[in-house]
């Protein structure tokens, strides 16, 4: 199931949500990027590294969304990084009593009862500023940014030239803003993790995105346009002509319009808080 994206770079793919596990290779065992969703995927990640000779040296979570921060005992107790916001957010949501039935209930129906939570979210919060992930391995450049969720952060494979681009520039999903509280711009934040990633578009050869498919040379512009398109559309308050919604969906993914739906009502009621509060 791994399938070979750039020299030493590999992609495991969940059959539910399309999520993409990456698995970098170093020189004493490989780097594992959001590795999912269900148990058995991931014993079955596990097995193919141990055929493959290869141990996990470290892992990262590109950004605390439940399918990002998974582990399973088979893939063993590496440490696992991500930023220091990532890290802080799971540490309080595991200080709630209640925090297993809480994600256990956000879960799919189709895989809540295949999902491991007993090792989920335990990731280790690297140094704000940190510039790489550190590991015995290729240079990944750690891009952190305010898009999606709290503690986001997009990876570059610079001399593989891969960027695993976390929840961004997905050919199936559009952009999910992060949560609105009083004083936040998911919008405007959404636009910075874009120009951040456009700043290094031009040395990627492979772009991975969290759910979808992986995308050549010719498509990481592209896939920043579409998401830019569609983030401006939504400040505008136009209706975006977007591949990924309505009719032209990929099959499977007619659901991706309820998600713009909930993200155009999100916002118009904070508009309309907004006036009222004038």
């Amino acid at each position: 199931m791994l399938t070979q994206v750039a020299e030493g770079v590999l992609v495991h793919q969940s059959e539910l949500l399309e999520n993409n596990t990456v698995v970098v290779q170093g020189r004493a065992g490989v780097l594992l990027i959001d590795p999912g969703i269900t148990g058995d995927e991931m014993v079955c990640l596990a097995n193919d590294l141990r055929e493959l000779g290869q141990t996990v040296a470290a892992g990262f979570a590109t950004h605390p969304d439940w399918d990002h921060v998974l582990w399973h005992p088979e893939l063993g107790d590496a440490p696992r990084y991500g930023t220091a916001r990532c890290a802080a957010y799971m540490r309080d949501l595991r200080s709630n009593a209640d925090w297993k039935t809480r994600i256990a209930e956000g879960l799919p129906p189709e895989i809540a009862d295949e999902t491991p939570l007993d090792l989920f979210g335990l990731i280790t919060g690297l140094p704000a500023g940190t510039a790489q992930i550190p590991w015995d391995g290729p240079e990944v450049r750690i891009i952190d940014h305010p898009a999606h969720a709290p503690g986001h952060a997009a990876l570059l494979i610079e001399e593989r030239g891969v960027l695993v681009a976390g929840d961004m520039l997905s050919d199936v999903l559009v952009p999910g803003l992060d949560n609105l509280n009083d004083t936040n711009d998911p919008i405007e934040e959404y636009l910075v993790g874009l120009r951040l990633l456009e700043g290094v578009a031009g040395d990627v050869d492979v772009v991975v995105p969290g759910h979808g498919s992986v995308g050549g040379a010719d498509q990481v512009h592209a896939r920043i346009e579409l998401d830019r398109a569609y983030v401006l559309a939504l400040r505008e308050g136009r209706v975006p002509s977007d591949p990924r919604v309505g009719p032209s969906a990929k099959p499977g993914w007619e659901w991706v319009s309820d998600i713009h739906i909930g993200e155009v009502q999100r916002l118009a009621e904070r508009s309309k808080r907004d006036r009222t509060s004038r």
